[in-house]
């Protein structure tokens, strides 16, 4: 994700013709129906790419994201997408009287020529974590199940001269009949085994507003429906690299490739490719052809990632020399009990492999971030299979927490995927490139050799081809590769995050390096995610937004 004031965005607000500002009020009908009304202020909105002034919450096209930055001379920029700048505005949340899945919204915006003004509505489920954003449709928004607390977000956009304007919004949630929330059954989060690049980018902006720093800590994910606020944590992840390390870090950005693939959800509920199994990345099958082997925005897929990794989580914390197969944990999507962690003016707090002090580590877990609480084990607490923290690294526990020797088993794996509409796979991706040498990692979180019998992931697993366990269970290795440099595609500034001397940039090789070509043996389609490194996937694969 790239902020519009990058190289090569700066003129895309003149490529469309200047249109008079027109005054559109979009006002649809309601149904004669009771419920709670209100109209949030958006003064207190926070968001990037929408300023608010007393006229309303208007587009600021300084700070909007969405299009993708030229890349120069690599595999993805051959196809140019028509990539749309997008504003989010998060407004404050109101709690309901009754039970709610269904919110009307009402909008009076002035939309001007080549621009959008639309909301997405999210609910607190039972258990305290939010549902995923759902964007309004013909003004209505149904939850995936009754809450109590509802919150909307501003989603503006704009290609044409002229920016669109809200200037109020109108909510109402209808109570339903049996609307009541049911009694919470613990079930695991979904789990997917997906191809994983390095995001980069120092000194860019991600798609909440983040300013990128060297070595962060954050990842992205190709869909907006799982996008935090800056600086929370409701949507977060554990992603494990083959070699055992597991990070748990908030989703700050949205990428790799599209905006629109919340491919983690069931096919029928995804916003498109809708004719792609569950948790299969279109960037994936687009490997293997599907739409032409193009993204959303009709550019060449260079790779198949369908996560994007801070340089910290990439380098510093799972270890990685290169692109890489991981497991990834998509926490909000489970019931399992969540509990915050606060790491006193640190960044991150480091997982240990037993439940001990001086244990070696095996990973982190961001401040802030929500992580599963398992059981108790003395003063520590489990969070998954060989993973454990402090128990005073919690801001506070359910007092029901059972000790480990006494705990029920481990939530049962999520289930398998709709694969009622699984794509074709024609053809295998290409031989990989040549390998790089990372930077030294930082070594106040340098992977420590995990005690065998302890650390998560210390025996290898074959490449899953629908969910795996969840909670520490052991990512896949990919399959053998010497692969191109992970490396960003544009740096904002001299050096920024570019690796140590001797790798090289852009995803391709650096001047006199020598290509080895591996033959291509044993390599999955994209269907079980364990796709190939190809000359040009080192990139941070550029995303946009509509």
């Amino acid at each position: 994700m790239r902020s519009i004031t990058r190289a090569g965005l700066r003129a895309i607000g003149l490529l469309a013709a200047t249109g008079a500002l027109c005054a559109a009020a979009t006002v649809p009908a309601m149904a004669d129906e009771p419920g709670t009304t209100w109209q949030p202020e958006l003064s207190e909105g926070t968001g990037n790419g929408v300023v608010v002034s007393p006229d309303g919450a208007r587009f600021d096209r300084s700070t909007a994201f969405g299009a993708p930055a030229d890349e120069g001379d690599t595999e993805s920029s051959a196809d140019p997408a028509e990539v749309v700048p997008t504003g989010l505005l998060t407004l404050a949340p109101r709690t309901l009287d009754t039970p709610t899945r269904e919110v009307d919204s009402r909008l009076v915006a002035d939309t001007p020529p080549g621009s959008t003004a639309s909301v997405d509505v999210r609910g607190k489920r039972a258990g305290g974590g939010w549902t995923e954003w759902i964007p309004a449709q013909d003004s209505r928004t149904e939850l995936p199940e009754a809450v109590t607390e509802v919150q909307g977000r501003l989603v503006l956009t704009a290609t044409g001269a002229a920016d669109p304007t809200v200037r109020e919004l109108t909510l109402t949630a209808t109570p339903g009949s049996g609307a009541e929330s049911e009694p919470v059954t613990e079930a695991a989060p979904r789990s997917y085994s997906v191809f994983a690049t390095r995001e980069g980018l120092v000194g860019g902006t991600t798609a909440n507003g983040h300013k990128i720093v060297n070595r962060d800590r954050f990842v992205a994910l190709p869909s907006r429906r799982a996008l935090s606020a800056n600086g929370k944590t409701d949507y977060s992840v554990k992603v494990c690299a083959p070699n055992g390390r597991c990070a748990i870090a908030p989703v700050w950005d949205i990428g790799p490739w599209n905006t629109k693939d919340d491919y983690w959800n069931p096919s029928n509920q995804r916003e498109m490719w809708k004719d792609l199994p569950q948790g299969v990345p279109q960037a994936a099958a687009a490997r293997n052809g599907h739409n032409g082997g193009k993204d959303q925005f009709g550019r060449r897929v260079a790779n198949p990632a369908g996560i994007d990794l801070g340089d910290g989580i990439f380098w510093d914390v799972l270890g990685l020399k290169d692109n890489s197969q991981v497991q990834v944990d998509y926490l909000w999507t489970g019931s399992q009990r969540l509990s915050a962690i606060r790491t006193e003016g640190t960044p991150d707090i480091q997982i240990l492999a037993r439940p001990e002090a001086g244990a070696e580590s095996v990973g982190i877990a961001v401040d802030a971030t929500e992580v599963p609480v398992q059981c108790t084990s003395g003063a520590f607490v489990r969070i998954g299979d060989g993973q454990y923290l402090p128990a005073t690294a919690f801001t506070g526990l359910p007092g029901d927490v059972p000790a480990c020797d006494a705990a029920a088993p481990p939530a049962p794996s999520p289930a398998a995927p709709d694969a009622s509409a699984a794509p074709s796979t024609p053809g295998t991706p290409e031989a990989p490139g040549t390998p790089a040498t990372p930077p030294a990692p930082d070594t106040s979180a340098a992977p420590a050799v995990p005690d065998a019998s302890a650390a998560a992931g210390s025996s290898p697993a074959p490449a899953p081809a629908v969910p795996t366990a969840p909670s520490g269970a052991t990512p896949s290795a990919p399959a053998p590769s010497s692969s191109t440099p992970s490396a960003p595609s544009a740096a904002t500034g001299p050096g920024a995050g570019a690796p140590a001397a001797g790798g090289a940039t852009a995803g391709t090789p650096s001047p006199g390096s020598t290509t080895t070509t591996t033959p291509a043996t044993g390599v999955p389609t994209g269907d079980n995610q364990a796709a190939r490194v190809t000359p040009g996937s080192a990139q941070r694969a550029p995303s946009g937004t509509s």
